[in-house]
């Protein structure tokens, strides 16, 4: 109980410190940060999944970086982030060196950050629907069902 308390505040204070830029390029307090946001994630905590797998995603060093953020953001979104959803959408849909584009992937991904609330994840899923892509056949009864539901959100 006192270690979650501790995990938890941690990771506020290494949040707030964000703001510091000074403070986050020196490598020992930075590691440090890196620590709570890791320690938080591990906790289970879908905020902080979410948070640090967009930070290893964008600003990790090295493919080991990258990996860890992507597997941090699907725990995440499999929780029912949406932002976290509609990320791992456009990397399915971008594809990389060992991986084809999925546009039948980022569908599936941009349906469940739709589901959550994210305006913006409806809005391609609608426009992916339109248009088709790779593993996708165009569907336009899907596509203006999807862009009512972005209408209804927002966008």
């Amino acid at each position: 109980m006192l270690w979650q308390l501790r995990a938890r505040i941690g990771y506020r204070v290494a949040r707030w410190l964000l703001r510091f830029p000074g403070l986050v390029a020196q490598p020992r307090a930075w590691q440090w940060m890196q620590g709570q946001y890791a320690r938080m994630a591990a906790l289970g905590d879908v905020s902080a999944q979410s948070f640090y797998g967009h930070l290893l995603l964008h600003r990790g060093h090295g493919f080991g970086a990258r990996e860890e953020g992507i597997r941090l953001l699907r725990q995440a979104a499999r929780s029912g982030d949406g932002k976290s959803a509609y990320q791992l959408g456009v990397l399915s849909l971008a594809g990389d060196s060992r991986q084809a584009p999925d546009a039948a992937e980022a569908a599936r991904w941009w349906s469940l950050a739709a589901d959550a609330g994210h305006p913006l994840a409806a809005r391609k899923l609608a426009e992916l629907y339109r248009d088709g892509g790779p593993g996708l056949e165009p569907d336009a009864e899907a596509a203006e069902r999807t862009a009512r539901r972005a209408g209804e959100l927002g966008l």
